[in-house]
C-alpha cells in the first residue's frame, strides 16, 4: 500500500475514535447528570453534537446546560476535523491513481515491438505467465478494474478499457507492437478488435482465440494470423493421452512454465554467428550441450530435424532443446535476452 494512503487511513481511524468517545462522553454526560433514559440521552447528544436545535427532552438546569455548551464546542473541533480528514484522503487517492496511471503509461509509450494482451480471462492469465518466463515486454487491455488493481505491476502494465476500441489500442501502443493476442470471451469482440488492429498496423502479427469453429475463417478474412481454439486444443490433448500417453507427457514437459524451467528455445541465426553457417558449424552440442530439432527458414517454412550441414540463412531461426541448466549455458554463450 502507498505510504500516504496508508497515513490519511491512520487519521480517518483516529477520527472515527474521536467521534465515537465523543458519542460515549455525551450519552454517559446527559445520563448522569439529568437521570435521562439510555434513548433519551443518545437523542440529546445526537442533536446536540449535530446541532440540529430539535427540542431537548426537558428544560436543562445549569450544570447540564454548561455540559452541552462544552460538548458543543468540542463536537465542532471534532467533526471539522474528521471532514477535513476525510476530503483529503478522497483526494489524495484519486491523485495518487492518477499519478500511478500517469507512470504506467509513460511505460507503456516507451515500449516498442511488444506484445499486447486483450482480455485477462484464464487464456490471457497463460499468455502472460508465457511472456514472462520468456521475459518478453506485453501490455494487457482489461476493462475489469478489480482484476487490474489486483495484478498491476512494473512487470504486467494494464491498460484500463474496452479493447474494441481503438483509443484504447493505441494507448496500449499497438502502432508499434510486434504482435497482438486478442483472448476475450466473445468471438465478436475479438473479431472486432482484428479488425481493428489490422486496420492500424498492417504488418502486426495477431493471434486471436475463437470459441465456435465457425468464426475460424471470419477472424483469419479479418486479418488473423493465427486463430485458436481452445476447446477444441483441449479435446485433441486428451484424446492424444489415451492413444500416445508417454509422447503426450514427454511433449507437456516441454512446456514454459517458469524461467528455472525452459528447456526449449527459438532463436535468430543473427545471435548466434556474424557470419551464415551451417548447423554443424554452431557446435551448439558442445559448446551448451542443447540439441538442434527444427529450423525455420525466412520465409516461415519449418524444417524438423534438419541436417547437420543444412545452410543458414539470414532472417531464419533454430529450435534448440536442452536442459533448464543447459539453456542457461546457452543464454550465457551468447548473451542471449
Amino acid at each position: 500500500m502507498n505510504p500516504l494512503i496508508k497515513f490519511f487511513r491512520t487519521k480517518i481511524y483516529t477520527a472515527v475514535i474521536l467521534l465515537i468517545l465523543l458519542l460515549a462522553i455525551g450519552v454517559i454526560g446527559f445520563k448522569s447528570m439529568s437521570n435521562y433514559t439510555w434513548i433519551d440521552a443518545l437523542y440529546m447528544t445526537v442533536i446536540t453534537i449535530t446541532t440540529v436545535g430539535f427540542k431537548e427532552v426537558h428544560p436543562l438546569d445549569d450544570a447540564t446546560k454548561i455540559f452541552t455548551i462544552s460538548l458543543i464546542l468540542i463536537s465542532v473541533f471534532i467533526l471539522g476535523y474528521a471532514l477535513s480528514v476525510i476530503t483529503e484522503y478522497i483526494l489524495s487517492k484519486n491523485s495518487f491513481e492518477e499519478l500511478k496511471q500517469k507512470k504506467m503509461q509513460k511505460k507503456i509509450d516507451n515500449l516498442k515491438n511488444h506484445i499486447i494482451i486483450c482480455g485477462y480471462g484464464r487464456n490471457g492469465k497463460q499468455a502472460a505467465t508465457k511472456l514472462l518466463a520468456y521475459n518478453k515486454p506485453f501490455v494487457i487491455i482489461e476493462k475489469d478494474k478489480e482484476l487490474v488493481e489486483k495484478d498491476e505491476n512494473d512487470l504486467m502494465p494494464f491498460v484500463l478499457g474496452n479493447a474494441n476500441e481503438d483509443e484504447t489500442l493505441l494507448q496500449a501502443g499497438v502502432d508499434r507492437a510486434s504482435c497482438l493476442i486478442s483472448a476475450l470471451p466473445n468471438d465478436a469482440d475479438n473479431l472486432f478488435v482484428v479488425l481493428s488492429t489490422r486496420q492500424i498496423n498492417k504488418s502486426i502479427n495477431i493471434i486471436s482465440r475463437a470459441s465456435q469453429e465457425t468464426s475460424y475463417k471470419k477472424l483469419k478474412l479479418a486479418g488473423a494470423n493465427n486463430v485458436i481454439l481452445p476447446d477444441k486444443i483441449g479435446g485433441d490433448h486428451m484424446a492424444s493421452l489415451v492413444v500416445v500417453p508417454g509422447l503426450m507427457e514427454f511433449v507437456d514437459n516441454l512446456s514454459i512454465v517458469g524461467k528455472s524451467n525452459i528447456n526449449i528455445e527459438e532463436i535468430a541465426v543473427e545471435k548466434l554467428t556474424k557470419e551464415i553457417k551451417t548447423i554443424k558449424d554452431l557446435d551448439l552440442r558442445k559448446k551448451t550441450g542443447c540439441t538442434v530439432i527444427g529450423y525455420k527458414d525466412q520465409n516461415g517454412e519449418y524444417i524438423v530435424n534438419p541436417e547437420a550441414d543444412l545452410d543458414l540463412a539470414p532472417n531464419s531461426k533454430i529450435i534448440v532443446l536442452g536442459r533448464p541448466e543447459q539453456i542457461d549455458v546457452l543464454n550465457t554463450v551468447y548473451n542471449i535476452n
